[in-house]
């Protein structure tokens, strides 16, 4: 699939467009980030965005005419198109190891992330609340937090620690790949929430440190901000 033009990263900052700066690092690929500023007192995404993609969502990329939403999609995309040799991904030919890629990529968004984002959310109506109901607000999200979430992320945590246990260092085994670009922010998201404090999870814990390690990372990290603190 060849390039058809420019590309630009539809930025918003501390989401899930941070990967695709990422992964852009990591293939060279030249690039242009248009930031956007999430709205001060709802943290969401501005209206301008829906000017890009009808959702008004990041991460969105453009390359030429081409609209990318989603990010799964826009990291097969990049894959696809800026990566022929497939440094970042499994031999077409090794059909396990496409099959278990293919897995990790659409897992992230498709199952890990959603308990992580009803934490988020949680917090959120404990900090907007209004200060007469923030105790009772407090009382009643903690109970769904203990009760639901936590332990679905839990469950989520312990499935990848499990799993990178047995393939290390990567997701996939030896080779790092879009996988672990795509997985990257999920375990960031739950190091930033708590959930990897006190040695909880060693092994997500090392591949968060040998991922921040990488000069693509730190490079994005420039470009779109650190993803250490959500």
């Amino acid at each position: 699939m060849a390039s058809s033009g420019v590309v630009v990263v539809h930025h918003l900052h501390r989401s899930r467009s941070q990967r695709v700066v990422f992964l852009l690092e990591e293939l060279g690929v030249p690039y242009t980030v248009r930031a956007y500023a999430r709205h001060a007192k709802t943290s969401l995404a501005p209206p301008e965005l829906r000017a890009i993609h009808p959702l008004g969502k990041s991460p969105v990329l453009t390359d030429g005419d081409r609209v990318i939403a989603e990010s799964g999609a826009i990291l097969e995309y990049l894959v696809d198109t800026y990566d022929p040799a497939r440094r970042f991904a499994p031999p077409v030919g090794d059909r396990a190891a496409c099959l278990q890629y293919r897995y990790w990529m659409h897992y992230a968004e498709g199952s890990a992330a959603t308990p992580l984002l009803f934490t988020l959310v949680f917090n959120g109506l404990e900090r907007g609340a209004p200060k007469d109901l923030r105790e009772t607000a407090a009382l009643l999200t903690a109970g769904v937090k203990a009760g639901f979430v936590d332990p679905n992320v839990h469950t989520h945590l312990a499935f990848m620690e499990d799993a990178l246990a047995r393939a290390g260092p990567w997701f996939c085994g030896a080779q790092f790949t879009a996988a672990d670009v795509q997985l990257s922010f999920v375990i960031e998201m739950a190091d930033s929430l708590g959930f990897l404090k006190d040695d909880a999870y060693p092994q997500l814990a090392g591949f968060l440190q040998r991922v921040r390690a990488r000069p693509a990372y730190q490079r994005a990290a420039v470009h779109g901000g650190s993803l250490a603190r959500l």
